[in-house]
């Protein structure tokens, strides 16, 4: 409930803002990150930095974290002081993009020590979480998400719940992304032979968002980003080169070929190779634009 003290791990481009609509829902915050500049702006509101994981976890029953990768929410979660070592927490809600693996290892050791695991992975992106319109799945003991996680996360937008089983809403998460990247690359190459066919790019989307091709990327990530020539939707390339990696690899272990999704994997690969991983993953369009020999821009 509003008032209580929440524990927030990772308060970086996604986590930051995350932290922010907290504090303006009433609760207090205890946070931790390793660069320092993430915790500024919350520090300067009053809010209790802690030195590690482990001390957010010691001061509060509930941690959420927003991390960037497997690997750190791994190390988070169950390394040397780690949540899992907080005196304090009984709940941790994970709001990263991890994949089922790692959801249910990490589950199982915190289950070792009484804490329970929540999986809730966001999509929506930074504008998303400054505004309080992500998307966030959920997959926990329904008690729990009724008792405990549904009141604090719908302070950061729609909640859907999964299920139970550890991963569920990983999934959910993987494949959303794997949709997001393929609508991306597919419609740069439409867009790209568009233009150079003659057509204007403003023009054509707008035929395209009132048709049957209209997606995400031609509503929003174009007009956004690609057509100012910005480039800055707000997602890194290497974020979601991982969540595709991710998404292919889990399904490849469940037996379900995803012909179409290795495509999307090298695209990425190749968008990250050329323009760096920190770059928007909106880079993909460059990459047409390139072959094709044209730019896209209203």
């Amino acid at each position: 409930m509003a008032g209580e003290v929440l524990g927030f791990v990772g308060v970086g481009r996604m986590g930051g803002p995350m932290a922010q609509r907290l504090l303006d829902a009433g609760y207090q915050l205890c946070v931790y990150d390793t660069q320092p500049a993430a915790t500024a702006a919350l520090a300067a509101r009053g809010v209790r930095i802690a030195a590690s994981p482990g001390e957010v976890a010691s001061t509060a029953e509930i941690v959420l974290m927003s991390l960037p990768t497997p690997d750190i929410v791994k190390a988070a979660a169950l390394g040397e002081n780690g949540i899992a070592h907080g005196n304090r927490v009984r709940t941790l809600i994970d709001l990263s993009t991890t994949g089922p693996g790692i959801a249910g290892l990490v589950a199982r050791g915190l289950d070792e020590r009484a804490v329970t695991w929540v999986d809730a992975p966001v999509s929506g992106g930074i504008a998303g979480a400054k505004g309080g319109t992500l998307a966030l799945m959920v997959s926990c003991p329904r008690e729990v998400f009724d008792a405990t996680v549904e009141p604090i996360l719908k302070t950061f937008g729609k909640v859907f719940y999964t299920g139970d089983k550890p991963g569920l809403a990983q999934t959910a998460k993987l494949v959303n992304n794997l949709l997001a990247a393929a609508a991306l690359v597919i419609s740069s190459e439409g867009m790209a032979m568009g233009v150079k066919a003659g057509l204007d790019p403003k023009v054509l989307l707008d035929i395209i968002n009132v048709s049957s091709g209209r997606n995400s990327a031609t509503q929003d990530k174009f007009p956004r980003s690609v057509l100012p020539g910005s480039f800055d939707f707000g997602f890194a390339t290497a974020l979601s080169y991982k969540d595709v990696r991710l998404c292919l690899d889990e399904a490849e272990a469940m037996g379900v070929p995803m012909i179409m999704g290795a495509v999307v994997r090298q695209i990425l690969a190749l968008t990250q190779a050329k323009y760096g991983p920190d770059s928007d993953f909106t880079s993909i369009a460059r990459l047409s634009e390139e072959w094709a020999g044209v730019e896209i821009r209203g």
